[in-house]
């Protein structure tokens, strides 16, 4: 019955191995439940979150996760909004990520809404930032772009879900995925729309905070420089971390799911946005350094203090930052696969450090004479509720990966032969 639901013309490895693969991750899932139950049961005193630190570990993973979930919009955006004029060269390389882009940006938003879900602590009373919303608030613009983004990758994820050997031999389940994928551009046009509002408004969030020096930025218009830095950050780091999870595919099966090619398309996207965000983050830095620090009364050195020192910033910039750019935009960098996949390896850990930074530094720094500086570490609670995240993100891929086409080069690239016959990817079979 397993092999009946695989798609034709791969290869997948036994259903005994994939169990054992797939119990290693059930094992998180495990333990993340456990956590969020005992968070329900006995309330966040099972955190060490506080009245300092009302933003933990679980909203560093969600800003995380929805930064690297970018790769599934912008990805869209590329393949079907510019693709056909601009990157029409390029058309193949993109849409054979895609289907993997899409999954990927559906794991992050699924994980993220359900650690936030913990994070509020009564998930009952989630409807209410619906139904009473605060209109004043960035927070309420991102709840309703990132349930409804979940909505559109749903959506999105169907057409491949649909396409599932088995279920494609349902007629209504053919036809409706087929509808659904004719007009998918829509939903990545309305995707795009979607993520970049809620991408900048996490962001734009810290910079309003004007009793929080340290976050507190300079407005364009009615948008603080952060809104902007959070969008370009995020499309940076997104199509790095696609490229990633390929690769990491690539290396678990044995097998080529996408050319070189592709994977230098998806480096050199990354490495110009990423060059182009540092430009924009050092000029940040520079311009609050002496702008907003002065005239809040303070020193630079002020908001970094044990463990949060300066070499965050260092990290951050330097060598999270500035190294993989130089990586990924050099050709003779980007062509060596150990560089291209350490470089976008580094972009992925800059982006969670800046993630980290605003969300846990920005806290722990002192604004009343009476405070001092604050440290936080998570509880084993609130470590299983986001390795828990992990473990589902997985177990979510490696499923759709054993069950569903979601590469279409793969078929070509890596040919099954089956009793002295060869089938490729057009269906054709060739003797050997």
């Amino acid at each position: 019955m397993d092999l009946a639901l695989i798609p034709n013309g791969v290869q997948r490895c036994s259903l005994k191995t994939f169990t054992s693969w797939a119990v290693l991750w059930i094992v998180l899932i495990v333990w993340g439940l456990v956590s969020a139950f005992l968070v329900f049961w006995k309330g966040l005193n099972q955190t060490n979150m506080n009245h300092y630190f009302a933003f933990g570990l679980w909203i560093v993973f969600d800003l995380s996760l929805i930064a690297l979930g970018a790769g599934a919009f912008f990805t869209g955006f590329l393949t079907h909004i510019i693709g056909g004029i601009f990157l029409y060269p390029f058309r193949d390389n993109l849409r054979a990520v895609v289907n993997a882009a899409v999954v990927i940006g559906f794991i992050c938003y699924s994980a993220a809404i359900a650690m936030l879900g913990v994070d509020i602590g009564q998930p009952i009373r989630g409807w209410f930032i619906f139904w009473h919303a605060n209109v004043h608030s960035m927070l309420t613009e991102v709840s309703f772009c990132i349930t409804a983004y979940l909505g559109v990758l749903t959506i999105e994820y169907l057409p491949l879900i649909l396409s599932n050997r088995k279920l494609k031999q349902v007629p209504e389940f053919n036809i409706f995925g087929n509808t659904l994928h004719h007009i998918v551009a829509l939903f990545a046009a309305v995707g795009t729309f979607l993520s970049f509002f809620h991408q900048g408004s996490l962001g734009g969030m810290f910079g309003v905070l004007f009793g929080r020096p340290f976050a507190f930025r300079e407005g364009f218009f009615i948008w603080p420089w952060t809104f902007f830095l959070f969008i370009h950050s995020s499309i940076a780091a997104g199509p790095a971390f696609t490229l990633l999870c390929i690769w990491v595919a690539q290396k678990a099966t044995g097998k080529q799911l996408v050319t070189r090619d592709t994977f230098t398309l998806l480096a050199k996207i990354s490495g110009w946005l990423l060059a182009t965000y540092m430009i924009a983050k050092i000029a940040d830095t520079i311009g609050w350094a002496y702008g907003v620090v002065p005239r809040a009364g303070l020193s630079f050195m002020d908001f970094f203090q044990a463990p949060y020192g300066v070499w965050l910033i260092i990290a951050e910039i330097g060598i999270f930052g500035i190294i993989p750019a130089i990586i990924l935009i050099t050709p003779k960098y980007r062509e060596r696969e150990n560089l291209l996949v350490i470089g976008a390896l580094m972009n992925v850990i800059g982006i969670v450090l800046n993630r980290f930074i605003v969300t846990i530094q920005t806290l722990a720094i002192p604004v009343m004479p009476f405070d001092r500086f604050m440290t936080y570490f998570p509880t084993w609670q609130e470590w299983g509720i986001a390795f828990g995240s992990i473990g589902y993100g997985i177990l979510i891929f490696s499923l759709s990966y054993r069950y569903l086409p979601m590469f279409p080069q793969e078929p070509e690239l890596n040919p099954v032969e089956v009793l002295g016959t060869v089938v490729t990817d057009s269906g054709a079979i060739k003797r050997s």
